[in-house]
């Protein structure tokens, strides 16, 4: 029996990555730096395809479309500059085949037969979410006072300035409404290859009032997608692997405390009590929230070092669905 015929009928899994997971701390983030780094996360995520699940795999990019804007900036005026949209779909494919190549090396090594595709995922929002009157999610690199008001009157571009850091672009950060390539995302799974979609968050579109899809200059949060994602493909478990090995509360406090299992009135407790920051843990236990609240069974937040720990329950924080 091929593996192709078993996994016919296995559970799904959706594992979510962020884009700093391809260059580590005191790397230039070259190619062959995020190669490897991409190799090793491979590894760590064969572990669940050794114990059965389709799978399919999201994954940041902020870092990516940094370098790709930075590379628009210095090519200079002969070089007519891409909207962001076109970018996030620029590192969908890079990103995509990087992880594509070390995941088909990874299956041959272990003589596993199972196919990888990347798919340039669209993902549909409203173009009256608020986001839009009020953009907050920072892009590309700092600036100085000076290098941010010439960009803004040059390509009007929303500024906005870190005392401690300097100046930077913010973009809108709508909400995700519908993942567009979704049943292609879900057959592929369920055929028993392994996806890469939804990439950066996946490209934004609105849909105008001719009923086409616009793509648009904003960032959608990645582990939002995920888990819009993970419902519409009807996963079991949504895993999201960032740097810490599990969620705290009162995290830096003298009360500071590691969540093992958490059950989804706790959960809904420690967001109404506003445990988790916007802008770095509160996404994460948002995304998972949402998935377990439209039927999902299991969420986990863990890093990707601790995978096979918390997949054997001694690391992670494991949320579970109403029972």
């Amino acid at each position: 029996m091929s593996m192709f015929d078993q996994q016919q009928g296995a559970p799904t899994v959706v594992i979510a990555m962020g884009g700093h997971a391809f260059i580590q701390p005191g790397e230039r983030g070259t190619p062959d730096e995020q190669s490897a780094n991409a190799r090793h996360i491979c590894e760590q995520i064969m572990t669940l395809v050794e114990r059965g699940y389709n799978l399919v795999i999201t994954h940041g990019n902020g870092p990516q479309v940094g370098t790709l804007m930075r590379l628009n900036e210095l090519a200079g005026a002969p070089v007519p500059p891409p909207p962001l949209d076109m970018l996030v779909a620029q590192t969908e494919g890079s990103l995509g085949y990087m992880l594509q190549r070390a995941l088909l090396n990874e299956l041959r090594i272990r003589g596993i037969e199972r196919f990888v595709v990347t798919v340039v995922t669209q993902v549909v929002v409203d173009r009256h979410d608020p986001a839009f009157d009020k953009p907050t999610k920072p892009v590309g690199r700092f600036l100085n006072e000076t290098e941010a008001k010439q960009r803004r009157d040059d390509y009007g571009w929303i500024i906005k300035e870190d005392p401690q850091r300097g100046w930077r672009r913010v973009v809108p950060s709508p909400r995700p409404k519908k993942v567009i390539q979704r049943d292609m995302i879900r057959e592929a799974a369920q055929a028993s290859h392994i996806v890469v979609a939804a990439g950066g968050g996946g490209i934004p579109v609105v849909k105008s009032e001719s009923g086409d899809h616009v793509g648009i200059e904003g960032v959608i949060d990645k582990d939002l997608t995920s888990a819009v994602l993970a419902t519409d493909v009807e996963a079991e478990l949504l895993i999201i692997l960032t740097a810490v090995d599990r969620v705290f509360v009162n995290f830096g406090t003298p009360e500071q405390r590691a969540l093992g299992a958490v059950t989804m009135s706790e959960c809904e407790r420690l967001i109404a009590e506003d445990h988790f920051p916007a802008g770095s843990m509160g996404p994460k236990v948002e995304a998972i929230h949402g998935f377990l609240k439209r039927g999902g069974r299991r969420g986990l937040i863990t890093s990707a070092d601790k995978l096979l720990a918390a997949l054997d329950g001694a690391a992670g924080t494991h949320f579970v669905g109403r029972l």
